[in-house]
Parts: structure tokens; sequence; C-alpha cells
């Protein structure tokens, strides 16, 4: 994978976090509510953090900031296997699905 900005990376951690607000809205049960909620907080917190840096900044190549983010790639695997019990609508399961696979590329190339 290229070297990601942080403009980059804003975008779709951005992307990420519409979804699984809907997915929150959508979940049937408090237990993926829940799970869901844990995820949203933690990446709030990091977009929160991005969106303190300069506009001029953002050409420069991310690198995490918060340290809810460089501990949630096992939950976002958890979410990628479990996503068709957790997230009941189609569209928003199969929009999650590739905004998924990319926040988890982006996180695994900070390991």
């Amino acid at each position: 994978m290229n070297q990601l900005t942080i403009s980059h990376v804003s975008r779709e951690f951005d992307a990420f976090l519409e979804l699984l607000d809907d997915a929150y809205w959508e979940a049937s049960c408090i237990e993926h509510k829940d799970f869901i909620y844990d995820i949203i907080g933690v990446f709030s917190k990091e977009v929160n953090e991005l969106n303190k840096l300069s506009i001029q900044d953002h050409h420069f190549p991310y690198e995490c900031i918060t340290e809810g983010i460089r501990r949630i790639l096992t939950k976002l695997n958890e979410l990628e296997e479990r996503r068709n019990d957790i997230v009941g609508r189609t569209k928003t399961c199969r929009d999650l699905s590739e905004v998924l696979s990319n926040v988890i590329a982006i996180l695994e190339s900070q390991v």
C-alpha cells in the first residue's frame, strides 16, 4: 500500500463512522449496539485529533494518534467476521464491507 496521507485516512475514517452510525441504529440487540458503539468511540477520538491538525499538514503521512486506535484492530477483525450477524440491513452491510477492509488495511500498515 502506498504511504497514506492524513487527508486520505480522514476521509476513510469519516466514511467508516457514518456507516457505523447507520449500523448502530439498525442493530437489533443491545449487544450489537454496544459492540458498534465501542468502535464508534475509538474512531471518534482519532478523527477529532486528526481534525485538530492544520489543513497544511494533511499531505503528511498518517500515524496513529490515540492509544485506542492502536488497539482496535482485533475488534475490527471480529466485526469483519461477524458483519452479517451484527449488521442487519443488506445495504449497510455491503457498504461497510468495503470501507471496513480499507480501514483494516490502514491500521495494519501502522503496525
